[in-house]
């Protein structure tokens, strides 16, 4: 189960959570920084990555269009890394069962 951080989401997340997220990257290590939705949705898709962001952009496109991708939308504002950290840390096995989830397109965590 790997993460594709949004570039709203720090790149600090992937070292913080590679424990968690084995495989996870941040857009900007995939040359998708200020890349449109469409693109990183195509990214994701075609590489097996669940996209992770602050955005309910992605949370529209996967209620929408379905998956993949899947999306989870980290409903935390303006909070600090150490935050999003905790709450992808603590819901780790709730992430795991919506990853591995046939009919589920979008989660959000707050």
């Amino acid at each position: 189960m790997k993460l594709l951080f949004d570039e709203n989401l720090s790149r600090k997340l992937v070292p913080l959570l590679a424990a968690e997220y084995p495989g996870s990257i941040h857009v900007e290590h995939a040359s998708l920084l200020e890349a449109d939705d469409v693109t990183v949705w195509t990214y994701a898709a075609s590489n097996g990555f669940i996209i992770a962001s602050k955005d309910s952009d992605f949370q529209q496109r996967s209620l929408t269009r379905g998956h993949p991708p899947k999306g989870l939308w980290l409903r935390v504002g303006n909070a600090p890394t150490s935050a999003v950290v905790q709450l992808l840390r603590s819901r780790l096995i709730e992430v795991a069962a919506f990853a591995a989830d046939p009919k589920r397109s979008v989660l959000a965590l707050s």
